[in-house]
């Protein structure tokens, strides 16, 4: 289904040519360098020709539970107006189910920002962020940062990012993206779907292929080859999205008479340029995709990445699912979903098919199609349907799909991205649930280990849902069932935007006071980064990868984003519920070393013989192998820099985003080739801000550990000139007053 080619290729007269086997002089490769889509996208964005690219976004979107983060960092740092044309969206907390008034609150702010500083604002349950985005700012050409890890348009011809907060208050204060030239990864798609396979089935097969080894890591994917064409945008854009779990940085695809179309059915027409590689064009590495072998997938718990065909699957399923409880058991030894799997068939409990991913019309229509006459059953199971905006499901009740999608048993809900990471449709105790949505995680789902709770969530593809929903919640493959694919034809109602969303962007109003409720604070104060650095080891995670999920639950969670010291209490609480408690204590004998001018007591007889040098800052770390995959929120790093943190220390980091994260909040992103540190032992740096000034990536440390000290090499990776004075500065915020000052 899919094959990986680790060596560059050319793309020439429509196929994918090694480069070994090309034979180009080096002037022509270099002009094939340039030939790429990405390429020419990134040059008219001013990234220049240097090893570290400098970009500006075209626009900017946020959702309701990174929105208020980034107006509070920007505003603390000196914002006046948004520069660039930036959507808050309400997808995420849209229940206003937790904490009592504070989601709605959020909001309030949110739509007083939007007219303060020129936003547009999109209310609560008429579109999920990225929905919105492609139906009213991606264009053919453009870039877009998104505060979430999925912002991704590249179906559309937009060359769009997916970061923390603070990149995108970098772009609101007139600043630039700063990122390694990412390679460019070709991916060739040739073939067409069978009927019962969908953009799921497609994205899965690929995710499984190119995660666990890194082949994807921040690079950007360009889809090129005669698959496209045999796509419909709704594919495209599923298949698109699901991308982020690759851990690539963007992706870009070619663009055809069926953009254009969908933008001009969208009514705009004007955003539409044909988008396409030079006659001959050089990529860093190939992914070979044929669409004919694409099988329905799954993706079982606890992660995309552990991916098979529901054929495998089935054919193994009792040892497959035994594999999975033995994992959810490390954390709820009570945990059981092996039992799924009885009398040659596997039970599921839930299914959820909506979001980013799982809400597009033809989705839901397809789905409506496989359950045309049938029903779901009364029996445990349940459907539940999200629409991804307001205009999808005026369509599909409009074409009759809703109502046969709801005398199955389905039951159809607004655009909401809440059974996606925790905020809705919370599965029962040691179910399966399988679901069109973007990420399993543990915990994901919502479910809470440390009150007994575990369920599980595996990710399938809606056709494969409506036919294991037509099927009583018993698991079956869509390829396995009848059904039309003849789907009436969408169509697009831009009223639904006109009459409610509040378009500011341009027009700031700055007399308009911000609305604040009492959960909206102020970011803590952060200090500078002193000369000495003693840094205590607070927690240890051993998995091979750390989710941002795992640093900072997602879920009821989420509501609290707009109170730091509030969230930070969460942090690490799925994963070492101890962490918060030690680094607290870290944090407090750093107030007691600024008040008093010396190490405290118990610091000092924790150190043994050991005796820094005077004025050495104290703070806590955590230590892991590869942390950061999944989600851009930046509160997995600045809650434990709001809890006294002042480095991570890991192998690698999972993702650009995340290690920028670590730094836009002033934290030392430290590797490790083996960093094998125990809670409790302490790290000392002589020197660090002057070898952070000066550039140096290679730090020694004297660790203390035990009554013994040793030397460890840490490295701090290459550091832009602006990353280095932030780190110095103690975060973004300090930078950004200290250049006003």
């Amino acid at each position: 289904m899919v094959k990986l080619i680790r060596s560059g290729v050319y793309y020439m007269d429509g196929r994918i040519v090694k480069e070994a086997q090309a034979f180009m002089t080096s002037d022509k490769k270099k002009k094939a360098i340039a030939g790429t889509i990405s390429y020419g996208i990134l040059q008219a964005h001013g990234c220049g020709e240097g090893d570290t690219l400098s970009l500006r976004f075209d626009a900017l979107v946020s959702h309701d539970i990174t929105y208020v983060g980034v107006i509070q960092t920007a505003k603390a740092s000196g914002l006046e107006e948004f520069p660039v044309p930036y959507t808050l969206t309400n997808c995420h907390n849209s229940l206003c189910a937790v904490g009592g008034t504070v989601n709605a609150d959020d909001h309030a702010f949110g739509l007083s920002a939007a007219k303060k500083y020129g936003g547009d604002y999109v209310p609560a349950h008429l579109a999920v962020i990225h929905q919105y985005m492609r139906e009213t700012a991606a264009k053919c050409g453009a870039m877009i940062l998104g505060s979430d890890s999925h912002t991704r348009y590249g179906a559309l011809g937009t060359l769009a990012v997916g970061e923390g907060g603070p990149e995108l208050v970098k772009q609101l204060l007139g600043k630039t993206y700063e990122v390694p030239r990412p390679p460019i990864v070709a991916v060739y798609l040739k073939g067409k779907l069978r009927r019962g396979v969908g953009p799921h089935d497609v994205a899965l097969a690929l995710v499984r292929a190119t995660f666990k080894n890194g082949f994807a890591k921040n690079a950007i994917l360009e889809f090129i080859g005669p698959g496209i064409a045999r796509l419909s945008m709704d594919l495209r854009n599923g298949i698109d999205v699901m991308t982020t779990e690759t851990a690539c940085l963007s992706t870009v695809w070619e663009t055809d008479e069926k953009t254009e179309e969908y933008l001009r059915e969208h009514g705009r027409a004007e955003d539409y340029r044909k988008l396409a590689p030079a006659p001959c064009a050089y990529y860093d590495k190939a992914i070979v995709v044929d669409l004919s072998r694409i099988e329905p997938m799954i993706a079982l718990p606890f992660h995309p990445s552990n991916a098979y065909t529901i054929r495998e699957f089935l054919a193994d399923a009792p040892a497959i699912l035994q594999k999975v409880e033995e994992q959810g058991k490390k954390l709820n030894p009570d945990f059981r979903i092996a039992d799924a799997a009885r009398d040659g068939k596997v039970f599921v409990g839930q299914g959820i098919v909506g979001g980013c991913a799982g809400g597009s019309y033809e989705n839901i229509a397809e789905a409506a199609e496989i359950l045309r006459g049938k029903s779901i059953g009364c029996g445990a199971f349940s459907l539940s349907v999200y629409p991804a905006s307001q205009p999808i499901a005026e369509s599909i009740a409009e074409n009759g799909y809703a109502a046969e999608l709801m005398r199955a048993g389905a039951v159809i809900k607004t655009a909401f991205c809440g059974p996606c990471f925790g905020a809705g449709d919370v599965p029962a105790n040691n179910t399966l649930s399988v679901r069109h949505t973007t990420r399993n995680f543990e915990n994901r789902e919502g479910s809470k280990p440390g009150e007994g709770q575990l369920a599980a969530v595996a990710l399938m593809d809606a056709r494969s849902i409506a036919a294991t929903a037509a099927n009583g919640g018993v698991l079956t493959s869509a390829l396995d069932v009848e059904y039309s694919k003849r789907l009436k034809k969408y169509r697009y109602d831009g009223t639904i935007y006109r009459n409610r969303v509040y378009h500011g962007a341009g027009k700031p109003q700055k007399d308009v006071p911000l609305v604040y409720g009492p959960n909206i604070a102020d970011w803590p104060e952060q200090i500078a980064l002193a000369d000495e650095l003693l840094i205590k080891v607070v927690s240890r995670l051993t998995d091979p990868v750390t989710t941002t999920d795992e640093l900072i639950p997602s879920g009821e969670t989420s509501s609290y984003r707009s109170n730091p010291e509030k969230l930070s209490a969460f942090a690490l609480s799925r994963k070492d519920p101890g962490y918060v408690a030690r680094a607290k204590e870290v944090r407090a004998w750093e107030a007691e070393r600024r008040q008093t001018g010396a190490l405290p007591e118990a610091v000092l007889r924790e150190l043994g013989g050991f005796i820094p040098a005077k004025g050495t800052a104290l703070g806590s770390a955590v230590v892991s192998v590869r942390p950061g995959d999944g989600s851009a929120r930046e509160q997995a790093a600045s809650c434990q820099r709001v809890l006294g943190g002042v480095a991570n220390i890991c192998k690698e980091y999972a993702t650009k985003r995340y290690r920028s994260n670590l730094i836009n909040w002033g934290m030392l992103p430290f590797t490790c080739e083996k960093p094998d540190f125990r809670v409790g032992d302490y790290l000392y740096i002589e020197g660090i801000r002057d070898a952070v000034a000066r550039g140096e990536e290679r730090i020694v440390a004297k660790v203390i550990s035990g009554g013994r000290t040793r030397d460890v090499a840490l490295s701090l990776g290459a550091l832009t000139g602006e990353e280095r004075a932030i780190l110095a500065a103690g975060c973004l915020i300090n930078y950004n007053a200290e250049g006003r000052a």
